[in-house]
């Protein structure tokens, strides 16, 4: 009865999750419209999507505006808190060393992600910094929710780029 019940949370769970990583791919499309890289986040607390942000580091000539930067920022000055301790991170990508840094920061207990970074990710790919046993604060990852659908989006968006670079060419 217990492992019953434990397996009904788990899904309900997933599919909590999925829902969540929906509204984060939502996100990184609107990136991909502004010709950035498409990584969407979203911030949840207490079932409720308090913050978005997408990536907008070429729209905005700023490094600093990736996905989680934003929706961070924005969480912080609604909560009028900089700590992020009962809330869920979404994002579509798994999270760079800046970003994973500001996770820590805040103190954000869980990050789900879409798919692994294997470039830069510092949840487990390059580096896992939201693992640190020297840090104050480490944080809960799940990794794959709606992963192909996040790395679809990625793969499709780099083709287009390097199709219209092939066609500047030609």
């Amino acid at each position: 009865m217990a492992e019953e019940q434990a397996h009904i949370l788990e899904e309900a769970k997933r599919k909590q999750d999925e829902m969540f990583m929906r509204k984060a791919l939502g996100e990184a499309r609107k990136a991909a419209c502004t010709g950035d890289v498409p990584i969407g986040c979203v911030l949840v607390r207490r079932g409720k999507i308090i913050a978005r942000g997408y990536n907008r580091r070429n729209a905005d000539k700023n490094v600093l505006s990736h996905a989680e930067v934003s929706a961070i920022r924005k969480a912080c000055k609604k909560l009028g808190d900089w700590r992020l301790e009962d809330c869920v991170l979404y994002v579509t990508l798994e999270p760079c060393p800046m970003c994973a840094g500001a996770i820590v920061q805040a103190r954000i207990p869980r990050v789900v992600m879409g798919c692994a970074n294997p470039k830069a990710g510092c949840a487990g790919s390059v580096l896992d910094l939201l693992h640190q046993p020297g840090f104050n604060h480490q944080t809960e990852t799940e990794m794959g929710i709606l992963g192909e659908e996040c790395s679809l989006l990625m793969k499709e968006f780099f083709q287009d780029l390097r199709r219209a670079k092939d066609a500047d060419k030609g």
